[in-house]
């Protein structure tokens, strides 16, 4: 678990505010043939960035994440794993709070689902619908980057649900 008083606040504030400009919380729903379920759901935050340095510094002060290059030559942090989301991500920027409203809100809600992904609300019919929902109105609705629409997530959920009554 972070021990965020350990964080100079410098860095916890520098972050914190390359965060709220750069930084994103969402919930991802990526098919997987290899699941019981046909979605692999998690939380994830991150940030990319051209220049590495900066995401060096979230990964260092976080003790979690990743860092990755894309093809475009843009670099990204991310944290997908929902015991760091839980004892770092959201412990540090409950420490090192948001100026936005908008990510103030957006973190409110992966908070929110955070609790909803330790009881295990994502693994069932019900508890994805009530993710979807919340996540609908996170980074500005986000719909025209997502892979999949809501309706496509729904529409395989209710058809495996459907196949498991039978």
């Amino acid at each position: 678990m972070l021990d965020v008083e350990k964080i100079p606040p410098h860095i916890g504030y520098y972050l914190v505010g390359f965060a709220d400009g750069e930084g994103s919380f969402h919930v991802v729903f990526r098919r997987r043939k290899d699941y019981v379920k046909p979605w692999k759901t998690s939380l994830c935050f991150n940030v990319s960035q051209r220049d590495k340095v900066i995401l060096a510094l979230f990964k260092r002060h976080l003790n979690c994440g990743t860092l990755r290059q894309r093809r475009d030559g843009v670099w990204y942090f991310e944290v997908n794993n929902l015991t760091a989301v839980l004892e770092n991500v959201i412990p540090f920027f409950e420490r090192f709070r948001f100026m936005s409203a908008k990510k103030k809100r957006d973190f409110a809600k992966f908070k929110h689902l955070a609790t909803l992904f330790k009881d295990g609300k994502h693994l069932t019919y019900e508890g994805l619908k009530q993710i979807l929902e919340i996540r609908k109105d996170m980074n500005d609705g986000g719909a025209e980057r997502r892979k999949y629409t809501d309706a496509e997530i729904l529409c395989q959920l209710e058809r495996e649900s459907s196949e498991t009554i039978r």
